[in-house]
């Protein structure tokens, strides 16, 4: 037709129009489509409209008879309805979001079978399992191939002979599955129990050449085959044998002869063909040279949250799952692991620094434990990090290969809520037994946690297999992976699962029964208590219980965990939550570390929100004895720092870290001359370790978010990190701006690690992603800046002195006697400047930025800086260190 515009050829046939529509649970059932404006052919209804078809699981369907387009809206014929509406395709409507195919269309049926098959000692209860809540389920036990014709699973099977459980799967659309197969063998005389060995010579730090021999020994009258290396690769069958015979009574073999750093690794195979692996440690000889700590740069980072080396040891947390828009979960909590650490510790160095402060890697359990701060045993590392090849022990090794230190964080004032394995039980009822309201048993889907909650990687989804539980607990920790077997709580007489039971009797806790051998029983953390003495007895949250920290029993487990770390190699310790612990208290922890390891160096978090000087300058609302300060001095005054010396305990410089809110953040020095001024109070200002960022708030917006603040503003804030006195400290991604401006840590009741400061890393590691991230403007700056540091023993160790700032600027003197080093600093943030400094040491300056060199003889330097750069004045020195970048030139 002439004069005429189509959607479509005037020739083609017209394909109608089809939409679906998800009710949603709050709506009635009778669903109607409410039409008009129809397309080709004009074609309305009156209100409420047409009734769709249910297609199942909640979806309707309406097909337009001859219309391509169409405007619309749907409702139930009350008061509920969608927006007004338009498509001209087949589409699926689903929570305000159109889709071109059903985003809950199921998927092909996968079968699980709990437990797995294998060999077990006694008959099996069978639970089958798949990935679409509704799919039916065929199986045969008699070695036949299922069909839809063969048996329905409707309850768990019993297996008490060798058995081939074969099965498929029918999803909601008919679809077939592929058969799955599992092989279940019953053999009373079954031998599970792994080889053990055992040495002479415990794993730790020697001075002189050790001899140690390998004793093997196996519960049954079988050859026993014990392979090694001594290289550190992995042992294998093909590989060099140490022993070999009958180990029922014992089998040693002969010494091993170390003079040198070695890592002895075995695998031991029994004749039931159990398998052991296991890593023996030794550092022998002064293998880490012991250095000042003041002299290193660290690099701060989430381990789960770095890199991915080994995806199958990913775990996802029960809380805070990201679902991508099919449903699935997807960014593990537990992502990144030493395997990946290793693999990255190069790009670590390239960066320039030269120590990684790690999160807690001890074994943890709560909801959200991913970071390490809910500690459960101090003695295992968490298995969610570790790999056969790359254990924690790999990690400490290749750390010192490449002359980078490792810091461990450590955790004295809280363990979990499941209390600590093998020594205290906090009373819970098992979480596979919790149902919320509105939810059934068994029909939970929640990610990974299909069905029912607990664990979903253990056989028997139990979390807490805390040895000295009752035993009425224990019983459901090896049973009942389901939650289906009713459990009397013996605290109320109840029975569950029931839905909606009380929350609190599988996550709260009872802080009036708490064991007072090892924890305190005074309440949780409330209004005032955060500012005053209760903060050191009460508890943070409830899944972080209050440790009584002066008990022996407290402190002979705490301590001995640690020591064994520091025997593997750890070079130094951080220290959480400092201010929850009293100060004395914490003392006798760090001095046993350190009398254990005199070389160490042990600082800590005190997190304030303001300058941080308690009773000192009346500019502070708590009492001294819980501020950062204290916790450096020996003194018994809270209002005189010189009441005490050095407490050999140093602290992250929060007082600092507080002003960037209101300068750094704003383009500005502003008060942090100020700050500055009083590091007379603290034991060693110069061991101080400070960062413009960290895991728990930001420097920006009421110290909540990652620095928003312009590029050329942080690099200024580094200029002044690695130039003033303290051990400057990055957390991961600053080098390239990593999630700027994001929370540091998750806010809303709805938000996942993603959008938050704590979001992946890895993404931006991999190889066609890491030469972009190298090249980062910031990357290159703060490599500089570590190379500039590590040359200048002053800007290292030496106080502060001369200290003039005017907001877009600053100026200082540092002075290292020790190594006759003396340099002149200016910084600006802002424009390019001229700075003058008076009273300095006559002689020959050389700038390390820009290799300008300038003879003073009148005790007085004039320098010029660019904007956001510094001028690095240093007596007699090199002159230019490094090479020139955006800010640093």
């Amino acid at each position: 037709m002439q004069d005429s515009w189509y959607d479509r050829h005037p020739d083609t046939e017209a394909t109608p129009l089809v939409v679906h529509f998800k009710r949603p649970a709050s709506w009635e059932k009778n669903i109607n489509i409410y039409y008009w404006e129809t397309r080709p052919s004009s074609q309305s209804v009156s209100w409420p409209g047409v009734a769709m078809t249910a297609e199942g699981n909640d979806w309707y369907r309406y097909e337009f008879a001859e219309a391509e387009t169409a405007k619309f809206l749907i409702n139930d014929g009350s008061w509920r309805q969608t927006k007004d509406l338009t498509r001209s395709r087949e589409g699926w409507y689903l929570k305000d979001s159109w889709s071109d195919q059903n985003p809950q269309r199921p998927a092909l049926p996968v079968i699980i079978a709990t437990p797995k098959g294998a060999t077990y000692q006694q008959s099996q209860l069978i639970t089958l399992s798949s990935n679409n809540d509704d799919d039916a389920i065929y199986y045969t036990t008699d070695g036949s191939q299922p069909t839809v014709n063969s048996t329905l699973y409707e309850q768990p099977i019993s297996i008490e002979a060798n058995t081939t459980l074969r099965c498929l799967g029918r999803n909601a659309l008919g679809e077939i599955g592929a058969i799955f197969e599992f092989i279940y063998t019953i053999d009373p005389n079954a031998d599970f129990r792994k080889p053990r060995i055992t040495t002479s010579v415990n794993s730790g730090t020697y001075l002189e050449a050790i001899a140690p021999t390998f004793t093997i020994k196996d519960d049954r009258e079988a050859a026993v085959v014990a392979y090694y290396t001594n290289d550190g690769t992995e042992p294998t069958r093909n590989g060099n044998i140490y022993i070999r015979g009958n180990a029922i009574n014992g089998l040693t073999g002969p010494k091993m002869i170390l003079d040198k750093t070695t890592n002895v690794r075995f695998l031991v195979i029994d004749g039931a063909g159990n398998e052991t692996y296991a890593d023996f440690y030794y550092n022998v000889g002064d293998n880490v040279e012991a250095r000042d700590f003041r002299e290193e740069t660290i690099y701060f980072l989430l381990t789960t949250r770095f890199y991915d080396g080994d995806p199958s040891n990913n775990f996802f947390c029960r809380d805070r799952i990201k679902f991508n828009n099919r449903g699935e979960a997807e960014d593990p909590h537990w992502r990144g692991d030493f395997k990946g650490l290793i693999q990255k510790l190069d790009y670590i160095k390239d960066l320039g620094f030269t120590a990684i402060w790690i999160t807690p890697p001890v074994e943890n359990r709560s909801g959200l434990d991913y970071h390490g701060y809910h500690a459960y045993d101090w003695t295992q590392i968490d298995a969610r990090l570790e790999s056969p090849d790359a254990t924690y022990q790999d990690l400490i090794n290749e750390a010192h290969a490449r002359g980078l230190k490792i810091i461990q964080d450590v955790v004295v004032n809280h363990s979990c809520q499941y209390g600590i394995r093998g020594k205290v039980w906090i009373d819970h009822l098992p979480v596979k037994y919790y149902v919320p309201h509105g939810l059934q048993q068994g029909r939970i889907k929640y990610g990974p946690y299909k069905g029912n909650l607990g664990n979903y990687q253990s056989e028997f989804r139990e979390d807490n297999d805390n040895p000295v539980a009752p035993d009425w607990f224990k019983e459901r920790q090896t049973s009942d992976p389901e939650g289906m077997v009713p459990l009397v709580d013996p605290v109320s007489g109840e029975t569950v699962p029931k839905e909606g039971y009380n929350p609190n009797r599988f996550f709260g806790i009872d802080a009036n029964n708490l064991d007072p051998n090892w924890y305190h029983q005074d309440g949780f953390m409330s209004g005032g208590d955060w500012e005053s003495v209760a903060i050191q007895t009460k508890h943070l949250a409830g899944d972080t219980i209050d440790l009584a920290t002066r008990r022996d029993n407290v402190k002979d487990y705490l301590i001995n965990a640690i020591c064994q770390y520091l025997d593997m190699g750890v070079d130094a310790l951080r220290i959480d939550t400092v201010k929850h612990v009293e100060r004395n208290n914490l003392l006798e922890y760090i001095d046993a570390w350190k009398a254990h390891k005199p070389s160490l160096f042990v600082f800590g978090e005190n997190l304030v929100k303001g300058t941080g000087w308690g009773d000192l300058f009346g500019d502070d609302n708590a009492p001294s004895f819980l501020r950062p300060w204290w916790y450096t001095r020996l003194g018994d005054d809270p209002k005189d720092p010189h009441s005490g010396g050095d407490s050999g305990f140093s602290v992250l410089d929060f007082s600092l870290f507080s002003t960037f809110r209101d300068n750094l953040s704003r383009g500005s020095f502003n008060g942090i001359g100020a700050i500055l001024a009083n590091d007379w109070v603290y034991g060693d200002a110069t061991t101080l370790v400070t960062f413009l960022q960290n895991h728990d708030v930001g420097p920006d917006n009421d110290f909540r978010d990652r620095f928003r603040g312009n590029t050329e503003w942080a690099a200024a804030a580094y200029n002044l990190l690695w130039t003033i006195r303290g051990i400057p400290c990055l957390y991961y991604g600053e080098e390239i701006e990593f999630m700027k401006g994001k929370p540091q840590d998750i806010m809303g009741n709805d938000d996942t690690l993603d959008q938050t400061g704590r979001a992946y890393f890895g993404d931006h590691l991999e190889d066609d992603t890491i030469q972009k991230t190298q090249s980062h403007p910031l990357y290159q700056h703060i490599k500089r800046l570590n190379i500039i540091r590590s040359r200048i023993p002053a800007l290292q160790k030496a106080p502060m002195s001369q200290v003039n700032e005017w907001g877009s600027g600053m100026s200082f003197v540092r002075e290292d006697q020790g190594s006759n080093s003396y340099v002149v600093v200016g910084l600006t943030i802002g424009g390019q400047q001229q700075i003058t400094i008076n009273d300095v040491h006559n002689g020959t300056y050389r700038d390390a930025v820009t290799g300008n060199s300038i003879d003073v003889n009148s005790n007085s330097i004039s320098f010029d800086v660019k904007a956001n750069s510094a001028g690095i004045y240093v007596l007699n020195g090199e002159g230019k260190i490094g090479e020139d970048g955006v800010y640093l030139c």
